[in-house]
Parts: C-alpha cells; structure tokens; sequence
C-alpha cells in the first residue's frame, strides 16, 4: 500500500483502531477517521495533525483510498455504504495492524484473557532495553500515556484480537498465546471451535519463527495437541521452560521468583495488583529472554517499573472509598481480580457489573454465579447486548435470578445513571466497589471520584 493514499478509520476513538491509526500516521501514511464522539483518544489524534470528524457521514469518506473498519462496525454504516458505492476499497483493522508491523520483528500476542498485559510488559521492556519498539496495543499503557507508538528499533509488539477470528489476518514472527477459554461464541461454536482456529493461525503462518504458549492453561494445553511447531512455555509450574514461582498476592504488589528451567533468576516484585499478573509476566519473560535473548537483569528492571494498562485493575481513591476498574467481562478474570481484590484494605466490596452478551450470559451463568461470591454484594444493570439478536429465556432479570439463587447479594439496576445514587446511601468508610464493565462505567466511575475527592470542574 502506497503511503500517498488517504487511510480513513471509521470509529477512530475506539481504543484499538486508535492505535493503529496513530502508527500508520507515525509512519508517513495519510490518516484521517470519524467516530460518533470526541474522547481523549480522538483529541489526542488531533493534536498529531490527524483530522478526525464527529458523527458519521458519507462525505466523511471524500478523498479516501481505502476504508477501514473494526467488526463492530456494522455493514450497514453509512460510510461503508458511501465506500461501496463509490469502489473505495474495505479494509478490516486487522490488515492495517498487519501494515504497521511490516518491516519489524512482529511479535503478536493473544489469548482470551492478558494479551494485552502481556503485549504491553513486552514493550516495556524493549524500551527498557533501549530498543524502542513499535507498539499497538489496545489499552493505555499507564507509563506512556500512549496505546501505540511508532518506534525506530527493530520490533514491532502487537496485541492480537482472536475475538472475531480476524487474528488469522496476521502472521507475526513471534506469536504468544496467554490462554484459551470459552469466549465470543458470537464467531465460534464452542471451544473446540477457538482452539482449532488458534491452530491455524500458528500453521498457517509461514513468518512464525518463535511460538510462546503459557502451558499450565487448559485451553492451550488442547491447542499444544492440535500444532506442529516447537515451542517455548510458560507459566507459574516448575517444569516450564520460564516460570514464575512463589507467587505472593500483597495487594498492591505482587512478588515471585522467576525461573528459567531449574535456573533460579531472581525475584520480581511488580508494582500493580493481581497475583494472575505473575503469569503475565512469565509470557513476557519467555519472550524478551527466551526469543530475543534480553538479560534477566533488563527485564526485571522493567517488570519493577511497569505501571499497567488503564482500566485493568486500575485502583482509585475516591474519598473515604475506593474504585476498582477493570474491562474483564469473563468469569475466570472476574474471578481473579476479585480474589485480588480482598487483599487490599477494605470493609466490603460492592461489585457493578453490566452482563455483556446473550451468549456469554447463557454459556457461563453459572460461573459468574460463583466467580462474583468474591463481592458483598452485586449491583446489576441491563444487558449489554452488542449486535448479538436476542436468545429466548436469556435477559438481564434471568441473570440477576442466576446470581441470588447461588447465594449473592444482587440488586437490580438497569440504568448506568441510577448505579451511584443507588450505592451513595449504603456505602460505609472503607468499602470498595469494583466497577467491571466499558467506558461508560469508567466515566461514571472517574466522575464519582472527582465529586468525591472535591477536584474543580
């Protein structure tokens, strides 16, 4: 593709597209885009020269060569429709992420869960290294403020969205794979479905050079069957090749000892919660030691300075409160940062959670029954749907029905702007309340602290 021609971005502001957006500007492509509101990420593009406009509208595409949409994109948007009729060529986010990692050492990352820990401990370290890396990754990476950077060193870090299948657009050179588990049956029929597509992304891919699989998962430990190419493990059990061992949840940090096979290389102590991050930083430790060969003492340096993602397992003071954010819609997540949770000072939790998916709710209702008895109690809004049509018996009052007749304490809210006059009367000094869901909650969550702690508008 030549850079002479004007990529536009439907859903510029949304967090993935964002990223790639900014490296294809990074590297000298025309970009421009459209979403349906201004945020942050489509401020922060303006302020790169990038022209972004609100609203979708077919001149929004004038002058484009190619238009580029995310699957949440519908077919029937209007600046698709605009592109169609007038022969502008359809591209899916996922080619143009394969364009910014041209040219590099790709490493991709993927998995049900972590992949974009994972991606952005990897980054961290190459820059660490001084080997300023290309990144794209679709999270705010708390060190940089930045999701996505277009660097001048040899490797190129991405994290890779198995979601919707369009992980098979990809080849990387390096490819990780967190874990695998029961997700998006929107595009796959069971798991079965997930691991032999994961296979194929690791066989047909005729790039691949080093393959990182975190062996102690289930999932993965399925896919291992399936595959025909050596590979490098990981996890938290001795026999892997890289392991972290010794794992210590201290709640807002957490300690183990990193070993490479029987070699003891010392103990990390990461500077954010959630004793599952000790796993990810083992994906990230077999990566930068065992596939590009980084010193043990760089990499640690790394992990100790690593700040996180925004909005996974993001901790906020909100007055005599305090806010847990967290993206993770799965139950086993849900389940862990929960479990993490308990270990920072609290009186109560208090758990706001919008259910995500009639598949997802269908599938795994019972396991969310079990997975939020880690909360005092459970506050409920309506259904999420996304484009998924509607299953019979499966809604947001059957859920809530799921949850109390497990044994949880769960109120049903529907509407996002009754959950904080609905939480304000009931909270005691010291009570936490998790707020596991997308931007929406995110902005409620973040407004409340701003109220609370007394910041000026």
């Amino acid at each position: 593709m030549a850079q002479k021609e004007t990529l536009h971005f439907i859903g510029i502001g949304g967090i993935g597209v964002s990223a790639v957006a900014r490296v294809l500007h990074q590297q000298g492509y025309k970009v421009q885009g459209s979403d349906v509101r201004e945020s942050s990420l489509t401020e922060g593009l303006r302020a790169l020269g990038i022209p972004v406009f609100i609203g979708h509208q077919a001149q929004n595409i004038d002058g484009a060569d190619v238009v580029v949409h995310s699957t949440a994109v519908p077919y029937d948007n209007i600046e698709r429709e605009a592109a169609r009729e007038r022969g502008i060529r359809e591209a899916h986010r996922s080619e143009m992420l394969d364009l910014c990692l041209r040219g590099k050492t790709s490493i991709g990352v993927t998995g049900t869960n972590g992949k974009g820990t994972v991606s952005a401990m990897i980054a961290h370290c190459l820059v660490t290294a001084g080997r300023d890396p290309t990144f794209v990754i679709g999270g705010m990476l708390q060190n940089y403020r930045e999701n996505a950077r277009n660097g001048s060193g040899p490797e190129a870090v991405a994290e890779v969205d198995e979601s919707d299948k369009s992980h098979l657009n990809l080849k990387p050179q390096i490819a990780v794979v967190n874990n695998l588990e029961v997700d998006h049956l929107n595009y796959y029929k069971d798991l079965g479905d997930i691991i032999s597509t994961m296979a194929r992304f690791i066989d047909e891919n005729e790039n691949l050079g080093q393959l990182c699989l975190n062996s102690d998962d289930e999932g993965v430990k399925r896919l291992i069957q399936k595959i025909h190419h050596p590979y490098i493990s990981y996890g938290r059990s001795p026999e892997r090749d890289f392991s972290a061992q010794d794992v210590e949840d201290l709640g807002s940090q957490v300690r183990f000892t990193a070993y490479k096979g029987d070699e003891r290389l010392g103990v990390v102590v990461l500077s954010i919660p959630g004793a599952y991050n000790a796993e990810n930083a083992a994906g990230a430790i077999a990566v930068c030691m065992g596939a590009l060969g980084l010193p043990f003492e760089t990499v640690r340096e790394a992990l100790e300075s690593y700040r996180g993602l925004e909005n996974r397992f993001t901790v906020v003071k909100a007055g005599p409160y305090t806010l847990v954010k967290d993206y993770i819609s799965h139950p086993t997540g849900m389940r862990k940062v929960l479990e993490s949770a308990q270990k920072l000072p609290h009186h109560r939790i208090f758990c706001v959670f919008k259910p995500y998916r009639f598949t997802l709710m269908r599938y795994h209702g019972e396991e969310y029954a079990q997975a939020l008895k880690g909360a005092d109690e459970l506050v409920i809004t309506k259904m999420y749907a996304a484009e998924e049509k509607p299953i019979s018996g499966i809604n947001t009052p059957w859920f809530v029905d799921v949850l109390r007749r497990a044994g949880n304490s769960t109120a049903y809210v529907p509407d996002n702007e009754d959950v904080v006059p609905y939480l304000s009367p009931k909270l005691e000094d010291g009570d936490m309340v998790v707020f596991f869901g997308g931007d929406d909650f995110f902005r409620m969550a973040d407004a409340w602290a701003s109220r609370l702690n007394g910041d000026q508008a």
